[in-house]
């Protein structure tokens, strides 16, 4: 998936449920990374800085976590 500057993602619930970062982590996801669009404020290999429109820090996620919302 090819993502840019600026685009409306979602996270996928299966994708970062079973990822290697929510073992290392606490595994409860707010809802609003699956319900509400992001969007994506910077890229760097193969992560994207995901900016949510709800008073919280930006996130990274890996790229194959997410995906363009509709």
């Amino acid at each position: 998936m090819a993502l840019k500057k600026g685009e409306l993602v979602r996270a996928v619930r299966e994708k970062l449920e079973n990822s290697l970062e929510a073992q290392a982590s606490d595994s409860r996801f707010p809802s609003y990374l699956f319900d509400t669009d992001g969007e994506v404020v910077d890229l760097r290999g193969d992560y994207a800085l995901v900016k949510f429109r709800v008073p919280t820090p930006n996130v990274w996620l890996r790229l194959d976590q997410l995906a363009i919302a509709k």
